[in-house]
């Protein structure tokens, strides 16, 4: 913690968010009261209790933009179900293509039209 300034006078907004993490980790030492490790880094008791939340759902608020990070397992949530679109999309494609070609060959064998149904548009002319 030896870059971060114990008692100095700058406003909070001064801390990066892995200066607030590494003191909220300090907080969370056996032994350390929360208003003692506040006092230390001269910041409010209140804010150091929030950053405490915020690291805890891993979302540790980014000092520039004010905004929330996405916690960890949401995003591996999100990735799962991307894959799971990215399969069924594939799958989809798949049978796209193969309808595609059945239409062809049935067309070549005279089982069905070669011209596409009124209102409709050939689906083997993309």
């Amino acid at each position: 913690m030896s870059d971060i300034k114990e008692n100095n006078n700058l406003p909070r907004k001064w801390l990066s968010a892995e200066q607030k993490l590494r003191i909220v980790n300090e907080s969370h030492e056996s032994g350390k009261l929360v208003a003692e490790v506040a006092r230390k880094y001269n910041v409010g008791v209140s804010s150091l209790i929030k950053w405490r939340q915020l690291a805890e759902v891993g979302s540790l608020m980014s000092v520039k933009n004010q905004e929330q990070l996405v916690p960890m397992t949401e995003l591996k949530k999100l990735q799962q179900e991307n894959k799971q679109l990215q399969r069924l999309l594939g799958k989809k494609s798949l049978q796209i293509e193969l309808l595609k070609e059945a239409i062809e060959i049935a067309r070549e064998k005279k089982l069905i039209s070669r011209q596409p149904l009124p209102g409709v548009d050939d689906i083997v002319s993309d």
